[in-house]
């Protein structure tokens, strides 16, 4: 079993802006935000990297940790009783195959990307190549912004029908024809070992992955050696796992 673009959470917290207050108006927290996210992408695409897109589910989580941080006036990736980066983005609704964070506190959006910029870290989460969404929140208290930016590799929710699909196509280009075995495969797909289908295939497997265009490799190696003419692929549900997106599927070859 093999498991394709694993969960991964990388977190940045900065809290050396030592400069003079600058008293903003509430509603100039929004302004912030927006503010951080065109530097995110100006930053992203004179590097010749693909913009990121506002995700309002990431949104929601960044803006309760950046209340947060408000309330305790100090900054941090987890405050005692509350939940972790990973349960966050979850129950907000986010669906992903990766996660990072960067939090700070400063005077304006400004300053606060500047020193995300001069700090590795940040830098590194802001100009991260598999990242492709982002939620962004500040909150003013006395004249000081405390700002959240989360990132993930957003991943959308399939059916079953478009899993089996994109996994089909891939074994179509590597010269398979697909049989009409999907029920046998899906079956195959939710058990624990053993096969009890019809014709019994000459090599199958079962995995969870996060992108069904693609195989895992001992399976491509499989289908390379050129001994299989056709095979069938079956999605199951997958046990729920927060927000990462786990599909689980079945490839049969005869």
């Amino acid at each position: 079993m093999r498991k394709f673009a694993p969960i991964h959470v990388v977190m940045a917290l900065l809290c050396g802006i030592v400069l003079a207050p600058v008293v903003l108006a509430q509603e100039d927290a929004s302004t912030a935000a927006k503010i951080m996210f065109d530097s995110a992408n100006r930053e992203r695409l004179s590097r010749g990297l693909h913009r990121l897109q506002w995700d309002d589910d990431l949104t929601k989580a960044a803006m309760a940790h950046a209340q947060r941080m408000a309330r305790e006036n100090t900054i941090g990736h987890q405050f005692t009783g509350e939940p972790a980066l990973l349960e966050r983005a979850s129950a907000s609704g986010a669906h992903f195959s990766e996660l990072a964070e960067n939090v700070a506190v400063g005077p304006d959006a400004v300053v606060i990307h500047s020193e995300w910029m001069h700090s590795p870290p940040h830098r590194a989460n802001l100009l991260a190549a598999n990242m492709n969404s982002v939620g962004i929140a500040v909150v003013e208290r006395n004249g000081q912004l405390f700002a959240v930016e989360d990132f993930s590799d957003s991943t959308p929710e399939l059916s079953l029908e478009e899993q089996e699909r994109q996994a089909g196509a891939r074994l179509s280009k590597l010269g398979l024809s697909l049989t009409g075995n999907t029920q046998d495969a899906r079956k195959d797909c939710s058990m624990a070992h053993g096969y009890t289908g019809n014709p019994a295939p000459r090599f199958k497997v079962r995995y969870t992955t996060s992108d069904p265009s693609q195989l895992p490799q001992a399976l491509e190696d499989n289908i390379h050696d050129g001994h299989y003419r056709s095979a069938a692929v079956g999605a199951c549900r997958s046990e729920e796992r927060s927000g990462f997106t786990d599909y689980r599927l079945s490839v049969l070859l005869y």
